[in-house]
């Protein structure tokens, strides 16, 4: 068995089968390995949820737009693949906080909407002098049972009360995770809020405590650090650069795996059987694939049936570009999000032009929107001109817009935002010890595990693929 050429396959060309194809494919090079690498998608292009469109001068984002600068994995990724020149920080401005048809700016010193600093909180008309008091009583209030999991909603009402979770802190979470936060696990999104708690009792003195010292002097009159990166070719560039790179890699595209079986014959660890009617034969695999489609592969086994009722929503971008005289009361900063409180179907707003002056030709403007999440998903299926005509009435209640947009582009994400509810990782857990017992060397990366933001898809992949390796090692070494 040891003179057959190993095979490795990773399934789904998003961006964590992409880091994780280009990390085995250098790493089989290096280390003089005796393997084939297959990467498997089952629509027509890589690249998952990233897509750049490029019309009429415009550099249009479908999917996300930009990645955190403080999360370092996207950035190594694009600086290794010879994109780094193209790297650019989004330019910094006010957000703000759509509440009673008034966009607020967001509290300066929140971080995630939590307070930690008292004048910026005090003169915000975002919460009421009751609900400033009530948030007053995290300095007191016990903590939580240490290493217990709760949702984000009840944590954050319990420490800092309703007024700051409703019209601070959901905003912000909804737009990360579209999802309801009185059903989204605390420990599988933010544990260290929970840590904070845990090592302060205070979840504001614990984040002034960890958090960098404000500026001080000149230093305050410095530009804020920005706080995402982006290409100015669009984030696509990576999957196309990175696709280019994976040379010594078997792609093929418009085929899925429908199940992974035991081997006809003992030359390889797994069968897989593909949606061609092919087989495809594997001696590991990683799955970088949604949860739903991860438990459909292993369905005939009963397997990864704690995924079953695990729930992703649907949500859409709405670009729309405007001549720049169209457009009147846009505010200097990069957008807004929207209080659940406030009567909109738009769950944020991203003025691209001023985030992403790149992104725009001189005398337009380029207007970003999002609608979709938990319990208002409806909207997302609705025809493309009947979204428009929504997101304009919403934009027409707190900006001026003279005319009809010269183009719109609605993209579509269904079942697109995998939401990790309470006892998310144990579950996870539980799956990957059923997986390594019933079938070793299969492993599971990608948005509806470890993390939804493209850093974190990253950085999964690359793990999946060191353990691809130290799992083909292993086996070779017990031949």
């Amino acid at each position: 068995m040891s003179s057959i050429k190993k095979k490795i396959v990773v399934v789904g060309g998003g961006i964590t089968g992409l880091a994780a194809a280009y990390k085995l494919q250098n790493q089989i090079q290096q280390m003089g390995l005796d393997a084939e690498l297959f990467l498997v998608e089952s629509s027509h292009r890589l690249g998952g949820k990233i897509q750049t469109a490029h019309k009429e001068g415009f550099v249009v984002e479908k999917g996300p737009d930009s990645f955190l600068a403080r999360k370092k994995s996207m950035s190594r990724l694009i600086k290794e693949v010879g994109l780094e020149d193209q790297l650019v920080p989004n330019s910094t401005g006010q957000s703000f906080i759509l509440m009673n048809d008034k966009l607020h700016p967001m509290p300066g010193g929140s971080i995630m909407g939590i307070p930690t600093q008292i004048k910026p909180f005090m003169t915000t008309e975002l919460v009421s002098m009751s609900g400033k008091l009530r948030a007053a009583a995290d300095f007191v209030l016990p903590r939580s049972k240490a290493g217990s999991d709760q949702s984000l909603g009840e944590f954050f009402r319990r420490r800092l009360g309703d007024e700051i979770v409703e019209n601070l802190i959901e905003p912000l979470l909804s737009g990360i995770y579209a999802g309801d936060i009185d059903q989204i696990s605390l420990l599988s999104t933010f544990p260290q809020f929970h840590q904070m708690e845990q090592d302060h009792r205070s979840l504001i003195a614990g984040i002034k405590k960890t958090s960098s010292p404000a500026p001080s002097g000149n230093q305050q009159e410095k530009k804020k650090k920005s706080l995402f990166l982006t290409l100015t070719s669009g984030l696509q560039s990576l999957v196309d650069r990175l696709e280019e790179k994976l040379d010594n890699t078997a792609i093929l595209k418009g085929v899925k795996i429908e199940s992974i079986e035991d081997p006809e014959d003992n030359s390889h660890s797994y069968s897989l059987h593909l949606s061609n009617g092919e087989t495809l034969d594997a001696d590991s695999v990683i799955l970088t694939v949604p949860h739903y489609v991860a438990a459909s592969i292993f369905q005939k086994k009963q397997l990864l049936t704690e995924f079953k009722d695990v729930p992703a929503t649907s949500v859409a971008t709405v670009a729309m570009a405007f001549p720049k005289e169209a457009v009147t009361q846009v505010l200097d900063g990069t957008g807004f999000v929207v209080s659940r409180n406030s009567d909109y179907t738009i769950t944020a707003c991203t003025w691209t032009h001023y985030k992403w002056p790149h992104t725009t030709p001189e005398g337009k403007v380029l207007l970003r929107c999002y609608v979709g999440r938990a319990g208002d998903e409806a909207v997302v299926d609705l025809a493309d001109d009947q979204i428009e005509a929504i997101v304009l009435d919403d934009l027409n209640k707190i900006m001026n817009i003279t005319a009809a947009p010269e183009w719109t582009m609605v993209t579509r994400w269904k079942d697109a935002m995998p939401q990790y509810t309470i006892g998310h990782k144990e579950r996870l857990a539980k799956v990957r010890r059923d997986l390594e017992s019933e079938f070793p060397g299969v492993y599971l990366a990608g948005g509806s595990y470890d993390g939804i933001g493209l850093p974190d898809c990253i950085d999964q992949g690359e793990k999946a693929a060191e353990q691809v390796l130290a799992f083909i090692a292993k086996e070779t070494a017990h031949v």
